[in-house]
């Protein structure tokens, strides 16, 4: 099938329109040809940045270099044990032979397949695809499991519908009251900052949740600091405030809810001066939250990674939710819960197959009529699709046991994932290990074989940003001649493991497919085309968009901007309140590990760095990792500004400059999580689990500081 005309790459000395391939703002940018290469040009008309551009998509396209990516396979040499340049033949005969010798020695499941949330969609269903019809596995899932799984939780077990933003991200500016909970959005997404300095200009309150002062909480009419891990208290305290005063809406909560009594009652358990001792934050800001939340005609609540990378993430987020529901917010113009996503495409990546639970459009793998849709667009037995497999990190800490062969694609765990030591070391441990990917991460180092495949401007597909707006990413240059996209890994891998058809390597094509696998699910994509996203100025379709009868689309405009103006995605249409209460966080600080680490990112480097520690400016910008404390902290220590210091916690220990500030709470230290070597901080990052979303506990857990000797 030939590519549309939307999809082909323009002409030399044309601009591309496309969108940055790294968070899930998914800013609209243009590609213009610059010599050999392509520079980047603003794209104003796009309504999510209007143009605006952080430094780090500025300069993605230094990532195309063929200096700092990879141009040919490499396998591991039996002779000298090292990394060397193959065919690409000899590369995927390597690995099609490595799973097929795993899973006939020790069956399918030994063969596990670990994605990433920046994969296009066409690659992620595609990827989940191949696992369970091709390697016959359920050890399947991705990184994006360590970004917003609990906020999908809490909100499908609220709303029935897991998107991260209900409504377009310019409501924002439109609304009365913000509440930004766990978000450094100045650092993390940049260009989303001018919704809310919009918001204030209109005369909005901005309230900002987090430990530290950072950036984004410069910019807050009121800043709280609980102590980490502490949310979940903090959002009951204020929602037991809220019944207190008579800020209930109870017309609402009698017309569109369930379980308010039981979750009532819960919150009546977590009084103010209760909540001001778990949290620290002093009762005179709690009752100052609620004034300008409840006073606001419109409100929101918008969580992020704070709040969910917790153990008890989902409950923390539904108490944030029940927050909202009793006000009155959800469903109701300019009002309502949204979660920041992470990552690039960490919301059409689990949408399409890549989790370890879930079939394309959002479909369970336990649900028999889910099965049987998913199995005939697939051409297969509904009872030869596997069952649910291992979550993320529970995949990770069974490799060398029992998962023996990994494909892994667009992740780099030994530095992101929890526990990181162990992590690498269960990697090593494995029989067989191959990696696809743009660079050479510190995890593909590891591998038997390495794929080297194009990147967002080599190709085209499309993402689904925190909106759950579809959009269409073009190709603007071709790749270098060594490298092949995934689409053509899997294609290639397929037919030699008996599986020639079903795996085309036309991006379209796959979308097609992923469109009439997605219908009438949760994320139904049925009416969205490559035509229709390239169509006016490319601002994309929001899902769901179902097709209707006669070809055409459901629903004004074509897809759902905003979600729950009628009802709410629950059998009864109703939302659901969740009864919660506090509890601790999975190691609390003691005599051996007093403090409390939490980490998160800086603004020149994303996730695991592995591209952008490639990057000159970037790394100018933001060269290495550091320990962020207060200078109480660090007096008692004997450390000063820019004296290494050690953290140590009960899973290992990092080293990096100290960085002392008074913008972090004195119990508290905070490590970016970028960077390899002495200073990965997460080497001590906490692996408990989340009960219902399986979140690993990044943000909270006991360390001791110590000035190296």
């Amino acid at each position: 099938m030939q590519p549309s005309r939307p999809a082909q790459a323009a002409a030399h000395g044309a601009v591309t329109p496309t969108h940055c391939p790294y968070c899930a703002l998914q800013c609209g940018m243009g590609l213009a040809r610059e010599g050999e290469g392509v520079k980047v040009v603003e794209r104003p008309a796009f309504p999510v940045n209007g143009g605006a551009l952080c430094g780090k998509g500025r300069t993605a396209p230094a990532v195309l270099s063929s200096r700092v990516r990879l141009t040919e396979p490499l396998v591991r040499s039996h002779a000298t044990g090292r990394l060397v340049p193959a065919t690409w033949e000899e590369a995927l005969d390597r690995v099609a032979e490595g799973l097929a010798r795993t899973r006939a020695a020790h069956g399918a499941d030994a063969c596990g397949v670990f994605g990433g949330g920046g994969l296009t969609n066409e690659k992620a269903y595609a990827l989940g695809k191949f696992a369970r019809v091709v390697l016959g596995t359920s050890q399947i899932d991705y990184n994006g499991r360590f970004c917003m799984s609990s906020a999908a939780a809490a909100g499908q077990r609220a709303f029935g519908v897991d998107r991260g933003l209900p409504f377009p991200l310019a409501d924002v500016a439109r609304t009365g009251c913000v509440i930004l909970v766990g978000s450094n959005l100045a650092e993390t997404m940049p260009p989303a900052l001018r919704h809310l300095t919009e918001m204030k200009h209109n005369g909005g309150s901005l309230i900002v949740v987090d430990p530290r002062r950072t950036r984004t909480a410069e910019h807050a009419d009121l800043h709280l600091a609980p102590r980490p891990g502490t949310d979940l208290a903090l959002a009951l305290g204020l929602l037991h405030l809220v019944v207190a005063e008579g800020h209930v809406d109870e017309e609402y909560v009698a017309a569109r809810t369930s379980g308010w009594e039981e979750a009532r009652a819960a919150a009546m358990a977590h009084w103010p001066e209760h909540v001001e001792r778990i949290t620290g934050v002093p009762v005179p800001r709690l009752r100052e939250t609620v004034r300008r939340f409840t006073a606001a005609e419109h409100a929101m609540v918008l969580t992020a990674r704070g709040p969910e990378q917790q153990a008890k993430g989902t409950d923390t987020v539904g108490a944030w939710i029940n927050l909202c529901l009793a006000t009155g917010r959800p469903g109701r113009p300019l009002s309502g819960y949204g979660c920041l996503t992470g990552q690039g495409n960490g919301q059409g990546g689990r949408e399409h197959g890549q989790k370890a639970d879930q079939l394309p459009g959002y479909r369970k793998l336990t649900d028999p009529a889910a099965r049987a849709h998913v199995a005939a667009v697939w051409g297969v037995d509904p009872d030869s699709l596997p069952g649910p497999g291992r979550s993320a990190y529970e995949l990770l800490d069974a490799l060398g046991r029992d998962v023996r062969a990994l494909l892994l694609m667009g992740s780099n765990p030994v530095v992101s994932a929890p526990r990181a030591a162990h992590v690498e070391e269960r990697i090593r441990s494995l029989d067989f290990l191959a990696v696809a990917d743009v660079v050479l991460s510190e995890t593909a180092a590891l591998a038997d074989v390495v794929l080297p495949v194009t990147q967002w401007a080599e190709e085209t597909g499309t993402v689904t940003n925190l909106e759950g707006r579809v959009l269409l990413r073009r190709k603007a240059v071709d790749p270098p001649p060594g490298v092949r996209s995934d689409l053509d890994v899997l294609h290639g891998l397929a037919d030699r493991l008996g599986h020639g058809k079903g795996f085309p390597t036309d991006p379209e094509e796959v979308f097609d497919e992923l469109r009439r696998a997605s219908a009438g699910g949760i994320a139904d994509y049925a009416g969205i085309t490559y035509e229709r996203l390239a169509a006016g100025n490319g601002e994309g379709v929001f899902w769901p968009c179902p097709e209707t009868a006669d070809g055409g689309v459901a629903g004004p405009g074509g897809g759902t901007p905003r979600l729950f103006l009628d009802r709410f995605a629950t059998k009864d249409g109703r939302a659901r309140f969740v009864a919660v209460a506090h509890r601790g966080a999975a190691e609390e600080p003691d005599a051996e590990y007093p403090v409390l680490l939490t980490t998160g990112r800086v603004l020149a480097q994303y996730q695991s760095g592995a591209q952008t520690r490639r990057v000159a400016e970037l790394n100018a910008a933001a060269p290495g990792p550091f320990v962020e404390l207060h200078p109480r902290l660090a007096a008692r220590v004997g450390v000063a500004d820019g004296d290494p210091v050690a953290v140590v916690s009960r899973r290992g220990r990092a080293i990096a400059p100290a960085r002392v500030t008074a913008g972090i709470r004195p119990d508290t230290v905070f490590m970016p999580f970028h960077w390899p070597g002495e200073g990965r901080a997460n080497v001590l990052t906490h692996p408990a689990l989340d009960p219902v979303s399986r979140m690993p506990e990044f943000k909270v857990c006991a360390v001791r500081l110590e000035a190296p000797g």
